[in-house]
């Protein structure tokens, strides 16, 4: 299959009329779409700088891996599939694990290449096979509560950050809270980034951010790259967040379908490998793994734009700002204050995401497994059990995920031994009853 570069310009590339969109193998004029790429960096940059900050990664390399995975992604798919891959939250957990074990940032790069190699390898998989096998092994109830965990983990992270400067964290946090319900349209969509920028505002006027290493910084000069150092004892620290990407790109695919009118479904397999393929480039160079992003999905929404063409220039603008230091030196001199206020949502918005899979799935928590599981991991991922075996760690998600597979498939098959569980029995049917579940009342369902 040859690759195709060629956007035809949609009318006379000025304008949309009501009711037109933008074709992925469209574009409009030059001008205009290299407009709506600034627009996609804008739209993602307050997120995917806020994870190399909060894990001591170099803002400016991981900018430069997030152009080369966009890159990479729109290539795989040919230029069908739009997306820009931003920084993933999902890895921050396992970052800070390894950070906290004094391990180093290159032994946390090699968790990163590992956990891209695995979803790479689902990508392949998924293409040839479909994705019914990954519901089979990790249903809602299962992949929820390890996504949610994932989010939640980090709540104490949050705190130590916020009671560092908590003037300026509840600052940040009202203000991120408020452009979002304020403001319509692109202003709305863009309340993370606007939200920081009140924070740091604000601590500037408090003293509280230190300009002296932009002013060292060079104007122009390559990313800080690091090799990663291969240490397989946190792997089980990292592998729980495939879920996590695997969730957002099939969350990403079936929004851009929705969009659009078309049937991305065959892209979803390429969508899984392409990300994979980028984590591991950003893991073998020393920046964060990457992801798709909802951001977005908010421009193009907004927009009507979905050429992916928009998102080449995107992925060139990141490049050439990654390639200016004094740039990523100024991102680096965020305060822990605005961190604390912006992570306070942020975090648990991850762990909402978990939610949010069990709500749309419409998982029945009436039903005794699924109760069990999900208490427990909540339990185990928020308190961060931790132990080790032989030198191996293992913190809160690892065992969490692990506690989450065995304890579902273990209960369910013991259940269906004694007739106590039947196989289609973990999910809310429009015509049941749905009295609310009480933990004090009698429960009349099969668990």
């Amino acid at each position: 299959m040859s690759l195709n570069f060629t956007w035809q310009l949609h009318g006379d590339g000025k304008h949309i009329a009501p009711g037109e969109v933008i074709e992925p193998e469209e574009r409009l004029t030059f001008a205009r779409t290299a407009s709506v790429g600034a627009q996609h960096v804008i739209a993602m940059f307050g997120a995917t700088f806020l994870v190399p900050i909060l894990t001591g990664f170099d803002p400016s390399t991981t900018l430069f891996f997030t152009a080369l995975s966009t890159a990479l992604f729109l290539l795989i798919n040919n230029n069908k599939l739009p997306s820009y891959l931003g920084s993933s939250f999902g890895f921050i957990a396992p970052i800070a694990a390894v950070t906290a074990a004094h391990k180093g940032l290159a032994v946390a790069s090699f968790g990163i290449l590992c956990t891209g190699l695995a979803l790479a390898l689902v990508g392949v998989i998924v293409h040839y096979a479909g994705a019914q096998w990954i519901d089979k092994l990790m249903p809602p109830v299962v992949n929820g509560a390890i996504v949610a965990i994932i989010g939640f983990n980090l709540a104490p992270s949050a705190w130590n950050n916020f009671k560092a400067a908590p003037d300026t964290a509840l600052v940040t946090l009202l203000a991120v809270m408020l452009v979002a319900v304020l403001f319509k349209g692109m202003l709305g969509r863009l309340n993370i980034l606007i939200g920081v920028l009140i924070g740091y505002v604000y601590a500037i006027a408090r003293g509280q951010v230190d300009f002296k290493p932009v002013e060292d910084a060079a104007w122009v000069g390559l990313p800080r790259f690091h090799a990663p150092q291969a240490d397989f004892s946190i792997l089980l620290m990292f592998l729980p967040v495939v879920l996590v990407l695997i969730a957002e790109n099939i969350g990403h695919v079936k929004s851009v379908s929705l969009m659009t009118g078309r049937n991305y479904d065959k892209q979803i397999g390429q969508s899984l490998f392409a990300d994979g393929l980028g984590t591991m480039f950003a893991g073998l160079g020393g920046g964060s793994g990457t992801t798709t992003y909802a951001e977005n999905i908010g421009v193009m929404a907004a927009t009507k734009v979905y050429s992916t063409l928009a998102y080449w220039f995107a992925a060139g603008f990141a490049l050439i700002l990654s390639l200016c230091p004094k740039f990523g030196a100024i991102i680096n001199t965020i305060p822990v204050g605005v961190l604390g206020g912006v992570t306070t949502l942020l975090y648990g918005m991850i762990g909402m995401l978990g939610v949010r899979i069990w709500v749309e799935n419409k998982v029945d928590f009436g039903k005794n497994v699924n109760m069990m599981v999900g208490a427990i991991v909540m339990i185990i991922g928020i308190a961060n059990f931790t132990f080790a075996i032989q030198g191996v760690s293992f913190n809160g998600i690892a065992i969490g995920s692990f506690a989450a597979l065995i304890a579902y498939h273990g209960l369910k098959n013991l259940g269906k031994l004694t007739g106590a569980v039947v196989e289609e029995d973990d999910y809310i049917e429009e015509d049941q009853d749905e009295t609310p579940y009480s933990i004090h009342g009698s429960q009349e369902k099969k668990a």
